[in-house]
This record gives C-alpha cells, sequence and structure tokens, in this order.
C-alpha cells in the first residue's frame, strides 16, 4: 500500500510518499512471535526454534529468565528450559517486548524514543484491564504494544516532516493526526495500519494499531 502525499501542505519535496517498504526490516523472531497469537505446545516448539538459532537474542532471554523479576527457584541455563518454564505466553511477550526495544532505539531518533516508553507503559495497561474483564493477559499486552509503530514509519520514512510533527509539540489524538496529515500526507494511524497489513500481522495488531484514538478516528470520518 503506498499513498502519495505529494499535494500535503508542508511535505519536503525530498519527502513526497509513503511507503511500507521504506521501513527497515522487522526483526523476524518478532514478527513471528506476533503471528503465533494463539499458544500451543507446536507455538512453543517454533519459537524457541527461532530463538535458539539467533545467539543475541538467546542471551537476551536468558538473561530475562534469570532475572530477580522472573525469580525461578533455579538457575536456567539454556533456551528450551527458559521456554518450558515461561510457557508460550510470557515467552512470546518477552520476544517482542525485548526485539521491540532494540528495533525501535536503532531505528527512529532520539526525540521519539519516548514512544517506546509510551508503547511499553499502554500494553502494561492493556494487561491490567484484560484482568480486570477476565481477558487474556497476555494476548492484551502482545496486541497493544506496538500500537504505535505507526509512528515510527513515519519518522523513518519522513525524517524531517515528522521532525516538525514533533516541534509542534500535540499531544491530543485528533490533534496529533490532523498535524501528521498536514506535514506528511497520511497520520500514524493510517500509516501503521498499512505496515501491519504489509507484515501479513494478526487482525488484533490491525485493529489496535488502527483504532486506538478512536475520538480522533470519528472526527475523521466525519470530515471525510
Amino acid at each position: 500500500m503506498t499513498l502519495a502525499t505529494s499535494s500535503a501542505k508542508g511535505v519536503e519535496p525530498t519527502e513526497l510518499c509513503w511507503d511500507p517498504d521504506g521501513i527497515p526490516p522487522f526483526p523476524a523472531i518478532a514478527l513471528k512471535a506476533l503471528k503465533l497469537m494463539a499458544g500451543t505446545d507446536t507455538s512453543l516448539l517454533e519459537l524457541c526454534n527461532l530463538i535458539r538459532a539467533d545467539p543475541a537474542f538467546s542471551t537476551a532471554i536468558l538473561r530475562v529468565a534469570n532475572s530477580p523479576r522472573v525469580a525461578f527457584s533455579k538457575n536456567v541455563t539454556s533456551v528450551p528450559q527458559a521456554s518450558m518454564l515461561l510457557g508460550f505466553p510470557r515467552l512470546r511477550r518477552v520476544v517482542i517486548t525485548v526485539r521491540l526495544k532494540t528495533y525501535f532505539n536503532n531505528s527512529f531518533p532520539p526525540r521519539l524514543r519516548s514512544c517506546w516508553r509510551h508503547s511499553v507503559a499502554c500494553a502494561i495497561i492493556a494487561e491490567r484491564s484484560a484482568e480486570w474483564s477476565a481477558l487474556d493477559r497476555e494476548f492484551a499486552y502482545t496486541a497493544r504494544i506496538p500500537h504505535d509503530i505507526g509512528r515510527i514509519a513515519l519518522a523513518t520514512v519522513m525524517p524531517e516532516s515528522y521532525a516538525r510533527v514533533i516541534e509542534r509539540g500535540v499531544d491530543q489524538s485528533q490533534d496529533i493526526l490532523q498535524v501528521e496529515q498536514e506535514l506528511c500526507g497520511i497520520d500514524h494511524c493510517q500509516a501503521g495500519r498499512s505496515l501491519v497489513a504489509a507484515w501479513n500481522l494478526p487482525d488484533a495488531c490491525l485493529e489496535v494499531t488502527t483504532l486506538h484514538h478512536p475520538q480522533a478516528h470519528a472526527w475523521r470520518g466525519a470530515a471525510s
């Protein structure tokens, strides 16, 4: 999906179109984890094998498994052991969190790194809300954490234009989408939707990425 933005007011001449193909490749392990939204024994084995093939990521998983926060009663020395002890939902969550943090920090300017903290905070809130509603906590966390990937995408494809969005300093959902439309020709919800669709992620990720500003989308629908 490519959205031409040459008519957008304020868009830089060198940044005339949005194209998800211009985004740095998303980590294969995190993509696989997101696609394996339903946890089964087969899924656990698939994810474990992916992790074992990546030495750096295997180290990260073992570090998490042996951290005080997880607090297993014995030392975890292998990825299969960590996988079995963590279980599929928790392992998937760790995989996505670790890989997204690396991807976000490597892919966008320092001014947008607060977006990572915001994403984690929203995922934690979603997890707690799911617990109160008797829903799947790990699923809620997993689906929510990439919700602002569209902002990172716009900052990567249109760095100068998105720097100007940040300089506006808007924090209301309707305002931020309007400013993005004005300066980039597309807002981060639209960008996130096209990116998640291009990566063939589950419908849950597509919905959360697209609809996490419901009031702003109602405004946009009325405006159109």
